[in-house]
């Protein structure tokens, strides 16, 4: 302890008279911090679903790149040599440095959540929590930036190592990608990195129920920060002269990524793999089956299609003949023919031609209103089934069994109350009427607000509730082959619904709006579930 202290304070003397280090680790928290607000600036509390990402990314930064950089350049100018002569144990020393990264983590998570509360967060639910979350992840995330420094001979080496950590991380590893937004594949894999226990573990105390309810979170990150601690001490070089390829040892390396693997390998047994609605429930303290009801219609489908981005909804569900065969002119049945009594072609159809202009029929000799349609033209315009999943990240769904926390089932049931009475869902004319309520569930969408997943259910049953099935499935097919008509007025009137004004690229949102609107058509015909 007499030798702890000491180098304690002259660790942190060092670092506070050093400008650029004060830079990344001040500053640049301070701008994740209102990027995070820009981007998310239409949540009804700001900034409060969005802490336990914010903190884990200021926390990984620092382990990542300032524990090793600091590590690594200091047994470049031979610093930790000269240490080595003092007499005081290696141990003593590696631990005031690693306390001292710790304090400045702290001061650094301490001003996030100061500045996050001044742009109208409110105090974190559990703040003697948050705190022992905020250590434990810091516990196991400088234990990793131990194994940087001592993998790598150079700070050269440092940044490419920690680029290859952080960024994998940020994107699939549930940091700054919320794992409802990821892919069921990437979805496993981030069940093997710290970052996504991290956040859950921080989120909790934040706006959740706390520690309690994030024990293998914790666990998870007890077991790999204990494994980088011991396999860095292992590991540690005194001088830069002692290259790791030469050095003795390696082996512990070993040990440390074990230890990723050991909980991977434990939250797929015990299917902690994504967010169970279960878990997800529970934890919010959501009664299963008591918020957010579903039409019996909207289900995700079994086997969704591929998922991609959002290109234009003629290229996804347009149908086209067989190359070289020409386009027959349209010869409808009877309005009322069942849905069942045609099958779209098998096979993904090639794309179809650009979208039609606005007011267009669907083809030169399509009908000129909605009221034309049929049912079985419709089935052989329209492809229902090359829509993105409802599980993507473009257009999302919630399943049936998916339930949102606590706030989300608030502002959705608040959506839902609000809806009746909204202007722009009384007009008068009923396609515009429906593009109009499309509208809602596309702009979280684009936004990605926490709530996008589970609008479209409440949008879907006003649309049901308000017109009549035959007349909403004709209309659905209108917009989907004329997705530039009507107006988009409607979005500069959503924040009745909490939503606040719509996107600025009003092209990109009537194109989701369309694929909504298709999604919903698909299951009206039966073709989607």
């Amino acid at each position: 302890m007499r030798g702890f202290l000491p180098q304690l304070g002259n660790t942190l003397r060092l670092h506070f008279r050093n400008k650029m280090a004060l830079l990344y680790s001040y500053l640049f928290p301070t701008i994740f911090t209102i990027a995070f607000w820009v981007l998310y600036r239409y949540d009804q509390v700001p900034l409060v679903r969005h802490m336990g990402e914010l903190l884990t990314v200021s926390v990984l930064g620092g382990a990542c790149f300032g524990l090793p950089t600091t590590m690594v350049s200091e047994r470049e100018r031979g610093v930790w040599r000269r240490y080595r002569l003092a007499p005081v144990s290696t141990g003593t020393l590696v631990a005031s440095t690693v306390i001292a990264r710790y304090l400045l983590l702290v001061i650094a998570g301490v001003l996030q959540v100061a500045l996050a509360m001044g742009l109208g967060m409110p105090l974190p639910k559990h703040p003697i929590d948050l705190w022992v979350a905020f250590t434990l992840v810091a516990f196991a995330f400088l234990g990793l930036g131990l194994v940087i420094a001592m993998l790598a001979d150079n700070v050269p080496a440092v940044q490419a190592l920690g680029q290859c950590i952080f960024l994998p991380m940020l994107i699939i590893g549930g940091v700054a990608v919320q794992l409802t937004s990821l892919p069921p594949w990437a979805q496993h894999v981030a069940a093997f990195f710290p970052g996504r226990y991290a956040v859950e573990a921080i989120q909790s105390t934040v706006s959740g129920v706390g520690l309690g309810a994030t024990g293998f979170a914790l666990l998870a990150l007890v077991l790999i920060g204990g494994a980088g601690s011991l396999a860095g001490a292992k590991m540690f070089r005194w001088d830069a002269q002692q290259r790791f390829a030469t050095r003795a040892g390696k082996g512990w390396l070993v040990v440390a990524l074990g230890a990723w693997v050991a909980v991977g390998v434990m939250a797929e047994m015990r299917g902690r793999v994504g967010t169970p609605a279960a878990s997800t429930s529970a934890s919010a303290g959501i009664p299963a089956g008591s918020e957010v009801t579903r039409p019996a219609a909207v289900r995700t489908p079994a086997t969704p299609p591929a998922d991609g981005p959002s290109p234009p909804i003629s290229t996804m569900t347009r149908r086209e003949p067989p190359t070289g065969a020409s386009q027959p002119a349209p010869n409808p049945p009877a309005a009322g023919a069942p849905p069942s009594s045609t099958t779209p072609a098998s096979g993904p159809p090639p794309a179809g031609p650009p979208a039609p202009a606005a007011g267009a029929p669907a083809s030169p000799s399509g009908p000129a209103s909605w009221k034309e349609f049929t049912v079985a033209y419709i089935v052989g315009e329209i492809d229902v089934t090359r829509v993105p999943p409802d599980s993507g990240v473009v257009t999302p769904i919630a399943a049936d069994d998916e339930m949102p926390d606590d706030d989300t089932a608030a502002e959705i049931e608040d959506m839902r109350a609000a809806l009746p009475d909204w202007k722009p869902g009384k007009v008068e004319d009923p396609v515009q009427r429906v593009r109009n309520l499309l509208y809602v569930a596309a702009t979280p969408d684009i936004f990605q607000m926490p709530m996008e997943r589970f609008v479209a259910a409440v949008v879907y049953e006003r649309l049901q509730a308000d017109i009549p099935k035959d007349d909403l499935i004709k209309i659905l097919a209108w917009i989907a082959l004329h997705p530039e008509g009507g107006t988009d007025s409607a979005v500069d009137e959503l924040r009745p619904l909490g939503l606040g004004n719509g996107p600025g690229d009003v092209g990109e949102l009537r194109n989701r709006t369309a694929i909504y609107g298709v999604k919903l058509l698909g299951r009206l015909l039966g073709k989607l579930k």
